[in-house]
């Protein structure tokens, strides 16, 4: 796959089309991707102290989009595909996609809240795990691995490694505590386009995939459930759930490659990177 990557230098007035080929971005864009990183990074941390139990899922979504339109920004998931809500949270066995309701949080649920602001025509796509009252010792270890698990992929995104060095990272880190890793999603390409070329795989094999070049934007987001990796859609079309009902979480920066790194633009301003916040 690797020989056949196209890879396609950007401007600012360029028209970006989902043609396939992996997107070059310059300085402008640097500084437009920051500005949306930061919008999505500050919305997770103004969540931290109200998701409590008894708020319902829905309340939280009002507050990620009132949030997101003062901030300047749309919610790119806003009538995306059809989807009525300005973001997704996806409790305890929900994978991904878990939709906002009037559902209520409940004492010991684990939810993942993720959010992308469109702002100046640039996505900003994060999420978090946040805790909800007393979580169970199996629950809070899952998410503390899963957010390893993000921070060893970042890890490895550097100019010249291969994109499947991410995804074996976060696998071997992952099945080394016996959970499983979600296939069915990956991260993905982002930009101007909400979801573009490459595909981010969790569980991948080293040394295989694109090369990474300076200028490639794209989000890094496992899904790691405690049981098998398994996943089922509900006939809602959205929801993602864990095929055994084990719990799952998830956690999800946008970065991109530097000329010796890369750089994650959603990190959090308070340093509220991971629960307990």
């Amino acid at each position: 796959m690797a020989s056949m990557t196209e890879y396609q230098t950007i401007t600012a007035d360029d028209t970006v089309l989902r043609d396939g080929t992996i997107k070059l971005h310059g300085p402008e864009a640097f500084e437009a991707m920051r500005k949306a990183g930061r919008l999505a990074a500050e919305i997770l941390d103004a969540l931290a102290p109200l998701v409590q139990p008894g708020v319902t899922t829905g309340y939280l979504d009002d507050i990620v989009r009132q949030m997101t339109l003062d901030g300047g920004a749309v919610p790119a998931t806003l009538g995306y595909r059809g989807y009525e809500h300005s973001s997704c949270l996806s409790i305890n066995h929900v994978v991904c996609h878990g939709i906002p309701s009037d559902k209520t949080l409940k004492d010991g649920d684990i939810v993942n809240i993720d959010v992308t602001p469109l702002l100046d025509g640039w996505h900003g796509d994060s999420s978090r795990m946040y805790l909800v009252g007393d979580v169970s010792l199996k629950a809070r270890r899952l998410v503390d691995v899963t957010h390893e698990c993000l921070m060893i992929g970042i890890d490895q995104a550097k100019p010249g490694a291969r994109l499947g060095d991410i995804g074996a990272a976060i696998q071997a880190h992952a099945e080394q505590y016996r959970y499983g890793v979600v296939r069915e999603f990956c991260g993905h390409g982002l930009g101007r386009l909400f979801h573009d070329a490459p595909e981010v795989i969790h569980a991948a094999r080293a040394g295989t995939g694109p090369v990474l070049k300076p200028g490639m934007f794209f989000t890094i987001e496992p899904m790691i459930n405690l049981g098998k990796a398994g996943v089922k859609l509900l006939n809602d079309g959205w929801t993602a759930v864990t095929r055994d009902k084990s719990l799952s979480a998830q956690f999800e920066h946008s970065i991109g490659i530097t000329e010796t790194g890369c750089e994650i633009f959603t990190l959090s301003p308070k340093g509220l990177h991971k629960p307990p916040y």
